[in-house]
């Protein structure tokens, strides 16, 4: 659709169009998973799996310049929610994960609360904000595991400066209800679980299997710098999946996860000027 010289999408005209193309694409998912050969994973253990693949942590609380505190905290309840009906979840041979198949549809009454999520490119309140962060050390769980990433979204990898060691993939992971998802697939021959759980502001997840596992997996950045185009700022980087033989350590495959080209959504002039080109 044409306004003037312009094109405009049309979820784009006013708020009910959008109302209109989400709730189409809402639709689409129902369907799609309806009629679909997909066998989702719904069975919960309270016992742990003995044997840990992969771990990740971090704290929840970001602090800074334009960071609201209020939106923080609200992030945390946000993903202490979440994560309780991830935990403990057992994805058998052949079954996918599906991030809001697991959660479920977020609401006021179940707790949940305003924190940042990314609207048209721009960092705003929203209702359940904060659960990308959730879907991303979910993903890099699965970075470090064997099984097959089937569904993954991204957003921006530059939603706040890297204190300390840049850590790839330290974001970046979009999920909205229903239709943006995070899912995966267990391609071995025996049961996944994984494990998420939240203490004094830190939000802790595992990634456990029945047995060990042949590989260890390592994620590597290449090319890290920031670059200037029309005016913003994107972050640029090149991150790779690498696979080692446990036994010799012996790369034996090093795969392209994420050709990143990602906005910067902080202060321009918290970028390092040294790695600005």
């Amino acid at each position: 659709m044409r306004f003037g010289k312009k094109q405009v999408l049309f979820c784009d005209i006013c708020p009910a169009t959008y109302a209109i193309s989400e709730a189409k694409e809402k639709c689409k998912r129902y369907i799609k998973d309806f009629t679909g050969d997909d066998r989702f994973a719904d069975t919960r253990a309270k016992k742990k799996l003995p044997n840990l693949i992969s771990a990740e942590s971090s704290h929840m609380i970001k602090t800074g310049p334009g960071i609201e505190p209020e939106l923080q905290e609200n992030k945390a309840v946000n993903i202490r929610l979440a994560g309780g009906r991830i935990n403990g979840i057992v994805i058998h041979p052949g079954e996918t994960f599906s991030f809001w198949r697991t959660v479920g549809k977020i609401t006021k009454k179940k707790g949940y609360k305003d924190g940042r999520i990314i609207s048209n490119n721009k960092l705003t309140p929203g209702l359940g904000g904060g659960l990308c962060n959730l879907g991303n050390t979910i993903h890099r769980l699965i970075l470090h595991s064997p099984l097959e990433v089937t569904e993954f979204h991204s957003h921006s990898d530059a939603l706040a400066p890297d204190h300390g060691e840049r850590v790839p993939f330290s974001s970046g992971t979009c999920i909205c209800y229903n239709y943006v998802d995070y899912r995966f697939k267990n391609t071995t021959d025996q049961d996944m679980q994984l494990c998420v759980w939240t203490k004094d502001g830190d939000l802790f997840a595992e990634l456990r299997s029945e047995r060990e596992i042949d590989y260890t997996y390592a994620l590597s950045e290449e090319d890290h710098h920031f670059h200037e185009e029309d005016g913003k700022f994107y972050r640029i980087s090149k991150i790779y999946k690498n696979t080692y033989d446990k036994k010799t350590g012996e790369l034996v495959d090093k795969k392209l996860v994420l050709d990143n080209h990602s906005e910067v959504m902080f202060d321009y002039d918290l970028i390092p000027e040294e790695l600005i080109r």
